[in-house]
């Protein structure tokens, strides 16, 4: 009696043991069909803020003088930022570059020793674009012969890039859908997500200008309109398909 209960789980494990051997595929050994396809998305926004680099710079035949001149300018320029109401921890004055100027001098060939040239930058966070055209131009007038570098950003810059990796994965899961119909079957769940995307900040309207060059300080009344920014994302997805 015992023999007859154990022949028919005997004979199954011969049956698996065979086919094992012989190749045959089960359900787990089926590769899963996929799609892969990319998204992007665009968020537009107005720019709130500012970086702006203010720049001063002396040549003179002593490095004292050169020093206490552009002191002196930076000094005026610090006041300014006080004026404009700017808070001191959005401003910084700390670099500083000393170089000797020098000349080749063809009767000696040699090189001639003619002075100094001290440089110093003051870099501002601005969060109010409506004093931006005040700051530049009495910086003019304080003695700034650098304004240049004027960035614009947007105070929410990490909410515009999430919304713009946001809709991006979104376009990518309606063109992996698009795909899927196409072909007869139906989208699955996202099997692998990354992004590829950049996400660039225009630059300010107004072009870099050295002062010393191209005096502004008639313009009081100058416009400083800037354009609309974009913040851009693209990702690429791979996605299941299910059915026939």
């Amino acid at each position: 009696m015992s023999q007859l209960v154990r022949t028919p789980w005997l004979a199954v494990l011969v049956v698996a043991s065979i086919l094992a051997s012989a190749g045959v595929a089960t359900a787990a050994d089926v590769p899963l069909r996929s799609v892969s396809v990319t998204g992007s998305g665009e968020v537009k926004a107005q720019p709130d803020m500012a970086y702006v680099t203010l720049g001063v710079e002396a040549r003179r035949p002593a490095l004292a003088e050169a020093r206490t001149q552009v002191n002196a300018t930076v000094e005026r320029l610090l006041a300014l930022t006080r004026e404009l109401k700017i808070e001191p921890k959005f401003v910084d004055s700390t670099r500083l570059q000393v170089q000797p100027d020098y000349r080749w001098d063809e009767k000696e060939s040699r090189q001639v020793l003619l002075g100094y040239v001290v440089s110093r930058q003051v870099d501002v966070e601005l969060h109010d674009l409506d004093r931006l055209g005040t700051l530049l131009e009495k910086s003019v007038s304080a003695g700034a012969n650098q304004v240049g570098g004027v960035r614009l950003d947007s105070s929410r810059r990490k909410q515009l890039e999430r919304a713009a990796l946001t809709q991006a994965v979104d376009d990518a899961r309606l063109n992996a859908d698009a795909l899927a119909r196409a072909a007869g079957a139906r989208l699955g769940a996202v099997q692998s997500l990354s992004t590829t995307g950049t996400m660039p900040v225009p630059m300010y309207a107004q072009k870099a200008m050295s002062v010393a060059a191209a005096p502004m300080a008639d313009e009081a009344e100058q416009s400083y309109q800037s354009s609309e920014m974009k913040f851009t994302a693209s990702v690429s997805a791979q996605f299941a398909l299910l059915g026939p």
